[in-house]
């Protein structure tokens, strides 16, 4: 592959640019080629998650007091995207492993609980984020699952759907409505469960997808489920403006599910600069035809505003001293990546011609894993209302006559 990568002029520094290169040859060499069997098979990439834990690749942004580098989301946006260019799903593994639950645990945990879960991200585990219910999607303020007071703990019971990595991951951060023991409810909180060792925590039917095969995304169902109050998390603001506070933890996540689609996007453009140069038709290079070249032109001029827009948004973790990247920053990142990526890879499909179409062509592939990005984390719709309540300083509510 071509070097699509950030240029040097972007203001990366000298460990960013190694930090990049050591994925790019981890991606060509060792990702890459086993893509289209986990596409193929749909089983989670252990091989893939022990290599990038053996390179230092998960768990970049624990802090050292924690046992982890410290590195800042824009290192770790260059692995994603260099992993992405390959393998989509080897992609999200490291965004989970370096953003999203993990982020909001290092924001609002206690010391034992940052503890725990930068344990687990730091030898590879993906913690999963548990929204999402059959009649609480874009609107999870309306989830169902409760978590009773009993005791000094609490008891969960509910079910949450395409839960990415569900069952895989070993750390599950779950939402709830919380109700004291008088049954008066408190607000939403975060509660801290692991798998095989949390009872009453188990696992449902997989969603077949239409891409990203090689991670599952799953039932979590929580069943008279007690957890102690050492795994409540709790943001300083409580259960009542809590919620709030750890949803920005997808602030995270979203830049990273940005940078999957970047690099989608980026390892297809590549393919397709490649082919044009090489492929002949009407006795010379396709590359001549003034049709593909204003093509290309419209894909890198894309892929470099995207880059832009998604670099930025990681660059704002820690302005004004938030532990996340800005919402609005995030939100418009992930938007125009997602849209920006769909069409450069449909357009180097079209490139290929019939052969792009095919599953031998890692395209076809791409395709179909490309095409989440609009929808998980926040569909592009939800995230305009995100950015339009940002620059009109307003509310905006979704609920008639509200």
């Amino acid at each position: 592959m071509t070097n699509s990568g950030a240029p040097r002029s972007w203001g990366l520094t000298e460990d960013q640019v190694r930090i990049q290169s050591k994925a790019r040859e981890l991606a060509n060499e060792v990702i890459g080629p086993r893509a289209a069997e986990v596409d193929r098979t749909e089983q989670y990439p252990w091989p893939n998650v022990e290599a990038l834990t053996e390179a230092g690749f998960t768990g970049m942004t624990v802090p050292k007091s924690l046992g982890g580098p410290g590195h800042s989301f824009l290192d770790a946006v260059l692995v994603v995207e260099e992993m992405a260019k390959v393998c989509g799903v080897t992609g999200r593994i490291a965004v989970e492993c370096n953003m999203g639950a993990i982020s909001a645990v290092l924001a609002y945990g206690t010391a034992a609980q940052q503890k725990l879960a930068a344990g687990f991200v730091l030898e590879g585990d993906k913690p999963a984020i548990c929204i999402t219910e059959p009649g609480a999607g874009s609107a999870a303020s309306e989830m169902t699952t409760r978590a009773d007071r009993k005791g000094q703990g609490y008891v969960l019971n509910g079910m949450k759907h395409w839960i990415t990595g569900g069952g895989v991951s070993r750390l599950h951060l779950i939402f709830a409505r919380v109700f004291d023991q008088d049954g008066t409810e408190e607000g939403i909180g975060g509660f801290l469960a692991v798998r095989d060792e949390t009872p009453g925590l188990s696992f449902g039917r997989r969603e077949p997808t239409m891409g990203l095969r090689g991670i599952p995304e799953v039932e979590v169902i929580m069943q008279d489920m007690a957890v102690g109050p050492h795994m409540v998390l709790l943001p300083p603001s409580g259960f009542k403006r809590g919620f709030a506070d750890l949803m920005n933890a997808y602030n995270s996540q979203r830049v990273g599910a940005g940078t999957v689609a970047l690099g989608l996007a980026a390892g297809a453009y590549e393919l397709a600069l490649k082919f044009v140069k090489e492929r002949h038709q009407f006795g010379r290079p396709i590359a001549e035809f003034q049709g593909l070249q204003w093509m290309l032109a419209d894909m890198s001029v894309q892929l470099e505003a995207a880059r832009s827009l998604t670099y930025r948004a990681a660059q704002s973790r820690g302005e004004g001293g938030s532990p996340f990247p800005d919402a609005a920053l995030a939100a418009q990142a992930k938007i125009f990546t997602s849209e920006a990526s769909i069409r450069v890879v449909s357009d180097a499909l079209q490139m290929f011609g019939a052969a792009g179409y095919s599953r031998r062509n890692p395209l076809e592939r791409m395709y179909r894993d490309v095409r989440m990005f609009t929808i998980g984390g926040g569909t592009a719709q939800i995230l305009r209302t995100v950015v339009a309540s940002r620059i009109l300083e307003m509310k905006l509510p979704q609920r008639r006559n509200s």
